[in-house]
């Protein structure tokens, strides 16, 4: 398995120049509670490599999967190369990262 880790600074990049998708693994209460400005949810519990797959090709930025502290993220790249897609980019540090660092939520 091919896995890339990604900063704090590179996805605040990433977002700012709108090249980037981050894909949040977390679970909904825990998306809810708060979440990466302009991230969308798809939970570990009930991830859809299909779904997630046509989700990235509609939208045509850099896909970066992201969770708590990089665990999930590292399961749901397994999940989508094991569907035959490379993708291999996560945010190391997760959500509890951004949110220590003070940067903003949603």
């Amino acid at each position: 398995m091919r896995v890339v880790d990604l900063d704090r600074d590179a996805i605040k990049q990433g977002l700012a120049d709108g090249s980037m998708l981050v894909i949040d693994v977390r679970e909904p209460h825990e998306y809810e509670n708060g979440h990466i400005p302009g991230a969308v949810m798809h939970p570990l519990s009930t991830f859809d490599p299909t779904a997630v797959a046509a989700l990235i090709e509609a939208d045509g930025r850099r896909p970066v999967f992201s969770c708590g502290s990089g665990v999930r993220s590292v399961h749901a790249l397994d999940a989508m190369q094991a569907t035959g897609l490379s993708l291999s980019e996560h945010y190391k540090g997760g959500y509890r990262d951004w949110l220590a660092a003070g940067e903003a939520i949603e």
